[in-house]
């Protein structure tokens, strides 16, 4: 899913009173969807939603290894799909990881921040 007409797509976070990251969206409520990013009504459902925020920890649920040269990243680095407990999907780069291998499917992940650039960052935990 897309974000909305001219809005940056990649979702906003920021950081608790206790320190963790989260992603800031929106959870319907209606059908109780998670959107990570600030839709004025629910994009399965279209009813109300209200301000939500997930994380910081998620589950991999696909991953792979940038190997061509994209403006402002180096390759190659590493990409991989959160599914937020209790939340959406996200995208993000997972720094550090060894770049000649996909972080593994099912593994555990926490939000560390943002990159310079803006960019969503997550760290493998298990």
């Amino acid at each position: 899913m897309s974000s909305p007409t001219g809005a940056d797509p990649r979702p906003a976070i920021r950081r608790t009173a206790e320190g963790d990251w989260v992603v800031v969206g929106r959870r319907c409520r209606a059908c109780a969807e998670p959107v990570a990013y600030a839709w004025p009504r629910c994009p399965s459902c279209g009813s109300a939603v209200e301000p939500a925020h997930f994380g910081p920890r998620g589950t991999v649920w696909s991953s792979t290894v940038v190997r061509i040269a994209v403006p402002g990243h180096a390759p190659p680095y590493s990409l991989a799909y959160v599914d937020l407990d209790d939340g959406p999907r996200v995208l993000a780069h997972v720094p550090g990881r060894n770049a000649d291998e996909p972080t593994p499917i099912g593994s555990t992940a926490r939000l560390i921040g943002v990159s310079d650039d803006g960019d969503l960052q997550v760290e493998v935990t298990g």
